[in-house]
């Protein structure tokens, strides 16, 4: 219960510290920050990158990739 109270107050806290980032900022020099980019429970979600080659190997030959490990 702890857990989702902390989430809660974070959400709220960092709303309003990207509406206030905002106002602040230069558009011109800097681009629109979000209330993720102050949230330290929200999950950064990062593109893996993987070339043509597993791409064919997943979805044309069937494959599965072996996990990267790094």
């Amino acid at each position: 219960m702890l857990d989702g109270r902390q989430r809660h107050d974070w959400s709220i806290a960092s709303a309003v510290m990207a509406l206030v980032a905002n106002i602040h900022r230069d558009p011109k020099r800097s681009r629109r920050l979000n209330p993720t980019d102050f949230d330290p429970f929200a999950k950064r979600h990062r593109p893996i990158p993987v070339g043509v080659s597993v791409l064919k190997d997943v979805f044309i030959d069937g494959k599965v990739p072996k996990e990267a490990h790094g």
